[in-house]
Order: C-alpha cells, then sequence, then structure tokens
C-alpha cells in the first residue's frame, strides 16, 4: 500500500512499529523491518553504548529502513543523536517534542523526524521547526497517553499539518488502517499488537496476562509516576493506587537508585534529567521522583516476566487481541483485511 509514509522512510507498508521500553529491542524491530513495516528500536532504557550495538544488531539482521526512539528531554539527547546519525539510521522518532536545533540537526544528516505528539498545538509546533512526519497517539493508545480519543485528535491534527500524519491508538487491523487513512493518515503506528507477537521478547507469561484481558482490564492511573499512564489493571496498581505518600516515596526512591545502576547514568545526571522532566509540567518534585518507577517496573514485567512486580503497559486494544503471531504474518493480514475493506467499499 504506497502512501506518503512509504515513499518517506522508504517501507513497503504503511505500518509502523513503535519504540515501547525494553520491549523493542534488535529482535522486534529487525522482525518488523524484514516484513515491509517501520520498526523503531527504543533506546530510552538503554546506554549510549547499548544503543549502538543494538543498532548495528538490527544492521546485521536487516537491509530495510528502521528507527530509533529518543527521549529529547534527556540530558545525553545530543550524543545519541550523534549515534543515530553516525550509525545511519533512517528515522528518528521522540516521546517528547525536541528542539528546533536538534531537529535541524537530523535532518541536516538526512534523518527522517518523527515526534510523538497527543495535541493539535504540539503538532502545529513540530510541524514548525521542520518535523518530517508527526505521529499522533489519542487516549487509547499506551503508556504516557492524553484524554481526546483517536478519533478526534487524528482528524484535527490532519487539518492542522502539511507532513504525514501517523496514526496511533487503537490500532490492531486491517479495518484500523483503512479508517485512519480515511481520516487522511498516511498510516498507523501500533505498540500493543507487537508486543503481543512471536517476535517479541516479551516473557510468555506477561503476553499471557495481556490475552487474558479484556477491556476493562486496561487502566489509566497516576500512581506509578504522577502522570497518566495506560496499562493493565493488576494488583500491584491497586496497591500503587492505595500506597500512602511516605511508602510510595521509599518506593521511588528505590526504584531510582535501581535504574541508576542498571543505566550507568550518575546521581547528577538523574537530577538533571529530572529537571528537564519537570520543566514545562505541572508536576511536583514528588512527582518527578516517581517516574523513576516507570523503567524499573516495566522491566519487572517485560524482561523478568513478573506480573506480580511490575506494570504492563497497555492499549486499550489488548482487550480485542487473542493471538500471537510472527511480525510477517501480523503485517500480511493487516495489508490483506485492508485491500479487502477497500475493495468491498461502495463505488463512488
Amino acid at each position: 500500500m504506497d502512501t506518503v509514509l512509504t515513499r518517506l522512510v522508504g517501507v513497503r507498508h504503511p505500518i509502523v512499529q513503535t519504540g515501547m521500553g525494553w520491549v523493542s529491542g534488535p529482535r522486534l524491530v529487525s522482525a518488523t523491518a524484514n516484513a515491509g513495516a517501520l520498526g523503531i528500536l527504543a533506546s530510552a532504557t538503554m546506554s549510549p553504548d547499548e544503543l549502538r550495538a543494538a543498532v548495528r544488531k538490527v544492521r546485521s539482521r536487516t537491509d530495510a529502513p528502521f528507527g530509533v526512539n529518543l527521549r529529547a528531554d534527556a540530558g545525553d539527547a545530543r550524543e545519541r543523536v550523534r549515534i543515530v546519525v553516525e550509525e545511519g539510521v533512517r528515522v528518528a522518532s521522540f516521546a517528547l517534542a525536541p528542539s528546533r536545533e536538534l531537529i535541524a540537526e537530523l535532518k541536516d544528516a538526512g534523518v527522517v523526524v518523527v515526534p510523538s505528539i497527543g495535541a493539535r498545538r504540539h503538532a502545529e509546533k513540530v510541524a514548525a521547526w521542520g518535523a518530517d512526519a508527526v505521529l499522533v497517539q489519542g487516549g487509547e493508545g499506551g503508556g504516557h497517553t492524553g484524554e481526546v480519543a483517536t478519533t478526534v485528535l487524528l482528524p484535527q491534527v490532519v487539518d492542522a499539518v502539511d507532513i504525514p500524519v501517523i496514526a496511533a491508538g487503537g490500532f490492531h487491523d486491517g479495518r484500523g488502517l483503512v479508517a485512519a487513512l480515511a481520516y487522511g493518515a498516511a498510516g498507523i503506528a501500533m505498540g500493543t499488537r507487537f508486543l503481543l507477537t512471536s517476535d517479541s521478547a516479551v516473557p510468555d507469561a506477561v503476553k499471557a496476562a495481556y490475552l487474558a484481558a479484556t477491556v476493562r482490564d486496561v487502566t489509566v492511573t497516576t500512581a506509578v509516576d504522577g502522570m497518566p499512564h495506560r496499562m493493565l489493571r493488576s494488583d500491584l496498581v491497586r496497591s500503587l493506587e492505595q500506597a500512602g505518600r511516605v511508602r510510595t516515596l521509599a518506593r521511588a526512591v528505590r526504584h531510582a537508585a535501581g535504574f541508576r545502576k542498571l543505566s550507568g547514568l550518575s546521581w547528577p545526571r538523574l537530577v538533571r534529567d529530572g529537571l528537564a522532566m519537570r520543566h514545562g509540567r505541572e508536576l511536583t518534585w514528588s512527582q518527578v521522583l516517581l517516574a523513576a518507577n516507570t523503567p524499573m517496573l516495566l522491566r519487572a514485567s517485560m524482561v523478568e516476566g513478573r506480573t506480580d512486580l511490575g506494570v504492563m503497559a497497555a492499549g486499550q486494544v489488548a482487550g480485542v487481541i487473542d493471538d500471537l503471531p510472527s511480525c510477517e504474518e501480523l503485517i500480511t493480514r493487516i495489508v490483506r483485511e485492508a485491500t479487502d475493506v477497500l475493495h468491498r467499499l461502495p463505488a463512488p
């Protein structure tokens, strides 16, 4: 299916696998790329050296284009941008809007810049700064999310900017791809659907928890890091929501120390990243500290398989997914479904 997105990034199908921390590693990204879609490597939970090694591992498994997801507010963002450029990565995506300078630096090196946004005004801002495309996530999407549904947010953004728009939040099949194209999007992005594939390295026990979930088992909570976070409802989530302030902060300090040791970051770097995270947001210092929960709680489930100790970020589509196809099978199925739907639509 040829769209402006496929032409922009050089893939066969207008489908993007999002950069999910601890999930979107070389195995999943290369499988997605080899199946003709755009795989995005998650770098926020990697050190710079690990990022470079992961990029090279993907490159050793595929000749197809792929991308890297970066944290624009990280203290070492420029170092990571340099790695992306030096390693010849095709696409740089951002969970938060990158600065005008970072966008220019990447574009000058021939890298396609695709920020993720959750509001029309943010799309207008990054488009004015030179972003090549924008990924729009509606409230149905997993992880940190907003309140506006994809069906409302997507057409707003399509009407507001002149760059390609990628739709995310609530997509898992060919019908959704056709719907997104009808709204004016150039393609769709999916996280939970790719997490639930046989190419995903997520432990089987965690995948089983996702497959068993209904749409009512996916909730939005601020208990993990002070910001709205969509995930599977679990006993741990309930306990976090009921925990007192002292207990919650003690847990956050412990996880911050664990993440610092695992990532190799110094305490001053963590503080600087905390300052960047707090900037422009109405977060208390307690909430900034709570944000240290996220990488370690996600790691407990997505890497260690501890559904009792970790959180499981999830889009609402988790409640309607019931199989674990390979990336090749999934993408082929979505494109076939989309083609069939288009053929069944009444002729104009």
